[in-house]
């Protein structure tokens, strides 16, 4: 069975960048790991989570459709949609229910990724 790897997210502005995820990243337990060959490395769990700068060299930009989405308990959430939200992410769906999937909050980070906050309380079946 294959699981996810490490992901990656570009940036234009890297101080910014890694401030953002520095707190947001603390907030879920997650911390700066070590620099990579393009950026910043960030551990969660088993998973990395690297803030790069675009191989190529063009400016980053976000995918449409493309989203991280982050599995929290419960309470956070909504914390970390408000934690985002202060540290200068816009929201893109306030925290609540979604169907019967669960309970979702979404924000675009200062690059206009889009990330996800959810709690499921049983598996997808």
């Amino acid at each position: 069975m294959a699981t996810l790897g490490y992901a990656c997210l570009g940036t234009n502005d890297f101080p910014r960048a890694l401030a953002f995820y520095d707190a947001l990243f603390a907030a879920m337990g997650g911390r700066r790991w070590k620099p990579g060959p393009a950026g910043e490395i960030y551990l969660l769990g088993e998973t990395a989570l690297m803030i790069v700068r675009p191989h190529d060299g063009a400016p980053a930009h976000p995918g449409n459709g493309t989203m991280l989405a982050f599995r929290v308990e419960a309470a956070e959430v909504d914390s970390l949609h408000a934690l985002a939200l202060r540290l200068g992410a816009r929201d893109e769906g306030a925290p609540g229910p979604r169907g019967d999937w669960g309970r979702f909050a979404y924000i675009r980070d200062l690059d206009g990724n889009k990330l996800a906050f959810y709690h499921r309380e049983r598996a997808p079946q």
